[in-house]
């Protein structure tokens, strides 16, 4: 049962503004680990913003927020980089460090989050690469990589520090159908291996249609959980 599983990310009447915009007001929401969670909306209506105050980069100014044991309301910026390294983020465009090979891009991560042991390093970086289906491209720099390539290392490299919560935010956005499908292959495959929290945002209605899971509808400065896709209107998501 739900109730019995650990608690990762809570919102309690939270108020998420950047600076002195408003954007989402009394938001409650509970995700557990292993919830495979969607996050959907028109443009602006404050999807990555949820995402942005998950990881501190906005702070959380009225309600209550815990992720992975982190109060976000108290959260002091010393503190930041080690609720980050319990996260893994997935950007629709990419973030690779275009001057280095995929397995230097990983090892940069590794070293900035405080890895030592440069063995260690190696085994973690080759089996992540492996799960992604990528370590015989470990070599190549990033703009001999397709999109979907670029998208693969981008989820090894959230995967490197075995996080509890992976924020994937349209991480097909990018990407043809066909290879959008693979990366939502690749997603659900992690998530059954090693059972993470993941929030995913996407406008694509196909992926979270035939990828059930939990989904979160951001509109009118508020977010809701659906009880089922079927309450969501088309015309709610034209403009995405």
């Amino acid at each position: 049962m739900q109730q019995e599983k650990e608690l990762l990310i809570e919102l309690v009447s939270a108020d998420i503004a950047k600076e002195e915009n408003l954007i989402l007001t009394d938001v409650n929401l509970k995700v557990y680990k292993g919830d495979f969670t969607y996050i959907i909306g028109r443009v602006g209506s404050g999807k990555t913003s949820i995402i942005k105050t998950i990881i501190g980069e906005i702070p959380l100014k009225k309600g209550s927020g815990v992720v992975s044991g982190f109060s976000l309301e108290k959260l002091k910026e010393k503190e930041i980089p080690f609720l980050r390294r319990r996260i893994g983020v997935v950007f629709q465009d990419f973030q690779l460090l275009s001057d280095r090979s995929v397995y230097e891009n990983l090892f940069f991560i590794l070293m900035a989050t405080g890895w030592r042991n440069k063995k260690a390093a190696d085994n973690i970086i080759k089996e992540r690469l492996e799960s992604v289906d990528m370590l015989r491209k470990s070599h190549k720099m990033p703009h001999q990589l397709s999109g979907g390539e670029q998208q693969r290392v981008a989820i090894a490299r959230a995967l490197l520090n075995n996080p509890e919560i992976i924020l994937a935010d349209e991480p097909t956005g990018n990407l043809d159908s066909e290879t959008a499908y693979e990366i939502m292959e690749l997603f659900t495959s992690i998530h059954r291996q090693y059972l993470p929290a993941i929030m995913f945002v996407t406008h694509n209605r196909a992926l979270y249609q035939r990828y059930p899971g939990r989904v979160l509808l951001c509109e009118n400065m508020t977010c809701r959980e659906l009880e089922t896709t079927e309450e969501i209107d088309i015309g709610q998501l034209l403009d995405i």
